[in-house]
């Protein structure tokens, strides 16, 4: 069988693509940045109290609380966080809300858990973001499906609950 120039050229670019495919699929760089919103390192397995302020005014954050019982303040890996329920938050200079903890499931600084992003001062369509992690216990991952002005939804996924997505849509308190 002949081939022509042109079969030929076809050929050893589909050869050349596959190779560059499969040859990719193997390995990711050692030294990929961590990922986050904004410059953040998001999960952060050493916050610096420097970064947080004492109060949470997160509008969307707020929004996300509800009827959720606001308490008084813990320390938690070094920065002092507002219990609401269970859960330990903090708020940072930028306005991101961090999730510290769960009161007696975990808290960041401790285990190897580290305190994640709860909710972006500016959350935009497209970003994701771990909100904690902690191996086996905390790996949920959530991204903003959809936003405007006055709501943002967002989709929480968890390799700990595969398939699993849990949909809620966040309307900005003012």
């Amino acid at each position: 069988m002949r081939t022509t120039g042109a079969t030929a050229a076809a050929a050893c670019a589909a050869s050349l693509a596959v190779s560059l495919l499969l040859g990719g699929c193997g390995t990711a760089s050692p030294t990929s940045p961590p990922t986050g919103v904004d410059e953040l390192v998001v999960p952060t397995p050493s916050p610096d109290a420097d970064d947080f302020v004492a109060e949470i005014d997160n509008p969307w954050f707020l929004g996300d609380l509800g009827t959720a019982a606001v308490g008084g303040t813990e320390e938690v890996a070094g920065v002092e966080v507002t219990v609401v329920g269970d859960d330990y938050y903090a708020q940072d200079r930028r306005g991101n809300v961090w999730w510290f903890g769960t009161a007696g499931e975990w808290q960041a600084g401790a285990d190897g858990a580290q305190a994640g992003l709860a909710m972006p001062a500016e959350p935009r369509y497209g970003d994701s973001w771990r909100t904690a992690y902690v191996p086996g216990v905390v790996e949920d991952v959530t991204a903003v499906t959809d936003f405007d002005d006055d709501s943002v939804q967002l989709e929480t996924t968890s390799p700990l609950d595969p398939g699993v997505v849990e949909r809620r849509t966040v309307d900005r308190a003012d």
